[in-house]
């Protein structure tokens, strides 16, 4: 960042207020009263205009600001604002700013993450964020928000299969995740699927959270609250940066969250390197950054990093302090140093420092900005008397925090006469919602099992059936966590009787901890009819936030249940599972017994609709693993060991299916459908990359490592001209049609110097009748697909053969100095 135009703004003041009272308008500023004030002139840019602000408000009206429910400020016409507001997959009331008490009593409720991220169809993942910009936008105009910053996407990497919140991600792949990222926080925005569109308006704000290395919330005596994560520079570049890293810089999100968490001994949210140095400056990240709640408070008050409370504050504030110098020469002239740019300032000789930073005609982007919780409420002003705290960091935060609230068009009038102004509450469970719910869910669902085409069942109206299983019947297990009242309800159970009518339903267990079974009963049961439909699985006492899984399998005594209703039935069962993180069915996998197994992770409202079609042919399943599914055993690794590469000497079996090398239930990518599919590499533009031999190039003696480059050095031009496309022929030889997802990997011929098992670097999804072929592009950059950080967090390019994988089918590309 550089200091260009600088110059002393004297700013006028008019004050007036005029408080409106109407519950279903929506608050705003900058009405007829105040739109005198220089932050009412949609004219001038928004970081002027939120400096205008800023620059009226006493330094208790300041401080009020910088948390999550700040207050209204009546002699300016500013309204009280609430940050904090929940979308992971809907509009939700799982934070305090949504409110579904009006005309609007519910939003569309998508599946949980982890199953959408499972369709592999970036497409749809950026509709399912366009419809919730829409609908969190009615709910606005409706008069039921007092905030449209929502605190969604969560895109920390599924690291471990124990997490309580793997479900709220899409997965364990970085490049999925952050595709993830892209799409959604475009869609909510209100961007265009490529990006570019948004010069200043938001439709709603999205914030990728949590930044960074988070994933772990309560195991064995080590919570969120007091975690280091030890992290090696290698892995926070290959895995736990990347989805971040193109949230801000792809997304372009207006905002993150950081963890709560240390990272190599120091807080996330008091992290210069993190949120500044990287955040702000290397990825250009332009908006605010919020503390996860209380994560400010537990710097002190947890983690003994600061001494006093005021010190936690200085951290947080100070995290981002902008990386600058001054002096005075003879001639009373300023000398101001920002990342190495110099720029001289003539001033009256009565200026004091502080007063720059109001005056400046630059916006300073840098820190953490609001806390969730009060901590900085109550702390800041005695930071800043006690000298800790000058009050230009208060001032910069408040400039970040308001230029998201003008984004937002909360300080442009009437929001009603606004681009997003005519969205309305009949936006807000559209049919058009609804069917892009129900095809989410279709799109997720994966088949794990189908000995013997078990699946679909006939639909005759003489058969009968029996819904066996604590999942079965409800409706609130279908949403997951961080959901909030859905526009319908339709469970598992009522949709399966919609083509059976003869159909029995008992449950089982008394609930999904399954500490008691009637399985004498469901015994009976499963005797008397022609199918068995067995939904087991996990749900929110199971798995959520801040609460991990000590092991992997079926709770209680659900795995006694389904073997004793499997031996009684007169045909191989069909087993459902719900739930998000993986779970150890190895018996299930080899039980002949059971014909066929369905993961639906949460499948949200339309989820037992979804389930039904594909149990009855209506719909092929096509959705692939979006994590590795590991044996019981895993759970002797240590959920607190970071690392994401195996190492030998101790038995570390490394993470993921890039690292790990232990057997596995399922593999990452996994999937099955009622029809088979076939691949062909029939076009490959680039066989050979030759690489400039420089003297940079790193050529090394041993063996056993290749030579390498590193990426940095090879400079934009030459990475962009050696782009190439790869063609690869798909063909549906099944009798259905079918929507397929098509996972292309790479991998090194050999695996050294932690390079990746294998790597995905592009997926489509493509729709083909039976019989049908087609042929799908890939674009490869070889300075991005074919790299690997090396120990030192670098990305490098190593000489030797790669292989392009999909399928079965491997096609080899060299790398040559």
């Amino acid at each position: 960042m550089t200091l260009q135009n600088l110059s002393l703004v004297t700013l006028l003041c008019f004050i007036s207020f005029l408080i409106r009272v109407n519950s279903t308008q929506p608050p705003f500023s900058c009405d007829a009263a105040t739109q005198s004030y220089l932050f009412c002139h949609t004219s001038l840019p928004v970081s002027q205009r939120a400096r205008d602000l800023v620059s009226r408000l006493t330094l208790d009206e300041k401080i009020s600001q910088l948390v999550n429910s700040a207050p209204a400020i009546p002699r300016l016409g500013i309204p009280a604002y609430q940050w904090w507001s929940e979308a992971l997959h809907g509009v939700a009331n799982a934070g305090p700013g949504i409110f579904f008490n009006g005309s609007i009593k519910g939003a569309t409720s998508f599946p949980q993450v982890i199953l959408t991220a499972a369709s592999f169809d970036n497409y749809l993942w950026y509709r399912i964020g366009q419809a919730i910009g829409t609908e969190a936008r009615a709910v606005y105009n409706a008069g039921q928000a007092i905030g449209m910053t929502f605190w969604a996407p969560n895109i920390n990497i599924f690291r471990d299969p124990r997490w309580g919140r793997g479900q709220e991600t899409p997965g364990e792949d970085p490049l999925v995740t952050g595709k993830y990222a892209v799409s959604y926080v475009r869609g909510l925005q209100g961007d265009t699927f490529e990006g570019g569109k948004l010069k200043g308006h938001l439709q709603a704000s999205a914030c990728c959270k949590h930044f960074t290395a988070y994933d772990l919330d309560r195991w064995q005596g080590t919570t969120r609250y007091i975690f280091d994560a030890r992290v090696t520079s290698q892995d926070l570049a290959d895995t736990y940066q990347p989805p971040f890293q193109s949230c801000v810089e792809q997304g372009r999100a207006s905002g993150i969250m950081c963890a709560y968490n240390r990272v190599n001994g120091v807080p996330s949210c008091a992290d210069y390197n993190l949120l500044t140095k990287i955040a702000r400056r290397q990825w250009g990240f332009h908006g605010y950054i919020t503390s996860d709640c209380d994560a400010v408070s537990i710097i002190h008050d947890d983690q003994g990093y600061a001494k006093l409370p005021e010190d936690a504050v200085v951290a947080v504030l100070k995290a981002g302090m902008l990386n600058f110098s001054y002096a005075f020469d003879r001639n009373k002239r300023l000398h101001v140093i920002v990342f190495g740019s110099t720029t001289l300032i003539t001033l009256p000789v009565d200026v004091e420092l502080t007063d720059i930073f109001h005056c400046l005609n630059i916006t300073i982007l840098t820190g953490m900005d609001v806390n969730c919780g009060n901590y900085l409420q109550k702390h800041t002003k005695s930071a800043v008397q006690q000298k800790k705290l000058p009050e230009y960091e208060i001032d910069r935060a408040l400039q970040n925090l308001f230029s998201v609230r003008i984004r937002l068009g909360l300080f442009n009038g009437d929001p009603k006469t606004q681009p997003f102004g005519n969205i309305g509450a009949d936006n807000v469970c559209s049919p058009a919602h609804q069917v892009l719910a129900l095809r989410a869910a279709q799109d997720g669902i994966v088949l794990l099992k189908n000995s013997g085409k078990r699946l679909p069942l006939p639909k005759s109206k003489s058969i009968s059936l029996a819904v066996i299983g604590p999942n079965a019947n409800s409706a609130q297990t279908l949403l997951g966590n961080y959901a909030g009242p859905s526009c319908r309800s339709i469970t598992p159970l009522q949709a399966l009787q919609s083509y059976v009518k003869n159909t029995v339903y008992h449950p089982g267990c008394d609930t999904v901890a399954c500490s008691s079974a009637s399985i004498d009963k469901a015994v009976d049961i499963a005797k008397g009819v022609d199918h068995v439909v067995l939904i087991m699985g996990l749900d929110q006492t199971q798995e959520r936030e801040d609460h991990d899984r000590l092991d992997l399998l079926l709770p209680g005594k659900q795995q006694e249940l389904i073997t004793s209703v499997v031996k009684a039935a007169k045909k191989p069962v069909v087993l459902v599972l719900l739930c998000g993180g993986p779970v150890d069915i190895s018996f299930a996998k080899y039980d002949h017994n059971i014909g066929s197994i369905l993961w639906a992770g949460y499948p949200g409202e339309a989820g037992g609709i979804a389930l039904a079609e594909i149990i009855f042919g209506d719909h092929n399943p096509g959705g692939r693993l979006p994590i590795t599914w590991y044996p019981h055993d895993f759970v002797k690794v240590a959920m607190t060991d970071m690392r994401m590469r195996s190492e030998s000497t101790s038995g570390y079996p490394g993470r993921t299916y890039r690292f790990y090398e232990g057997q596995k239930v399922f593999e990452f990518g996994y999937g099955l459908s009622y029809s088979k599919y076939s691949y062909k590499f029939n076009c490959v533009t680039r066989k050979k990359l030759y690489l400039n031999a420089t003297s940079t190039l790193k050529m090394v003696e041993n063996q056993d490592v290749a030579a390498y480059q590193p990426v940095s050095e090879l400079g934009t031009e030459f990475c962009d001209t050696r782009k190439f496309t790869v063609t690869v022929g798909v063909k549906n030889h099944g009798e259905m049609a079918g929507k397929h997802p098509v996972l292309l990997f790479v991998k090194h011929s050999k695996n050294k110097n932690g390079s990746p098992l294998k790597q995905l670097v592009g997926f489509q999804s493509v729709i083909l009748n039976a019989k049908e072929k087609a042929e799908i592009d890939f674009e490869l950059n070889p300075c991005q697909h074919l790299s690997m950080a090396n120990e030192d967090g670098l990305m490098v390019m190593e000489e030797g053969t790669h292989f392009l994988v999909v399928g079965d089918e491997e096609y080899p590309i060299s790398i040559v100095v």
